[in-house]
């Protein structure tokens, strides 16, 4: 957060990835506008990933109006991506497309909560909280979804002992490919 010139007691939003629309990246600027107008105070956003042009133009824009709750690293980086996994206690993915999705699958490791659309395989591997799980849903891409999946996501950090029990059952899900494996197997000794 300090290198960000971000503020490590407010809850921490980062959105990692392409700058595309199948990514809702378009949106990105909107979204995060809206939600730094209702909860500058509260809440701090960051961004790293590279894409479209205009997108990363007006992500660098929001630089400037929102100094000290907002900052984006505009560019590739492997290192820094699970840094802010790490240290992030939101991860958003408003995604139009996600065939699979490993983002939320990192986020989830980390003890990140993953805050995503519910399509392809975000749908798969998250499950609202609402329905007793442990992210935050949504169901379309679009700016007021987003900001009020934001504003669920506040709502959740401020209930200290229910966001701490959260991050410590996303930690412990287990989505290795050793358990996939052993899953088939149990399945062909069913049917041996």
């Amino acid at each position: 957060c300090s290198v960000f010139g971000l503020d490590p007691s407010k809850p921490l939003f980062a959105f990692i990835g392409r700058l595309v629309d199948e990514k809702g990246a378009d949106l990105l600027p909107d979204i995060f506008y809206s939600a730094l107008q209702e909860h500058g105070a509260e809440i701090s956003i960051l961004v790293l990933g590279s894409g479209d042009n205009w997108v990363e133009g007006r992500l660098n824009q929001l630089k400037d109006v929102f100094k000290g709750n907002y900052n984006v690293y505009i560019g590739y980086n492997e290192q820094l991506s699970h840094q802010i996994y790490a240290g992030v206690d939101f991860l958003l993915m408003p995604s139009r497309v996600e065939p699979c999705g490993l983002n939320q699958l990192y986020a989830l490791r980390y003890g990140t909560v993953p805050v995503v659309r519910r399509i392809g395989g975000l749908k798969d591997t998250v499950i609202d909280i609402g329905d007793g799980g442990f992210g935050i849903c949504h169901d379309q891409t679009n700016v007021w979804d987003v900001t009020h999946a934001i504003d669920r996501s506040l709502e959740l950090f401020n209930d200290k002992k229910k966001f701490k029990a959260i991050r410590k059952t996303i930690m412990k899900i287990d989505h290795s490919w050793d358990k996939a494996a052993n899953n088939y197997i149990q399945l062909y000794q069913i049917f041996k």
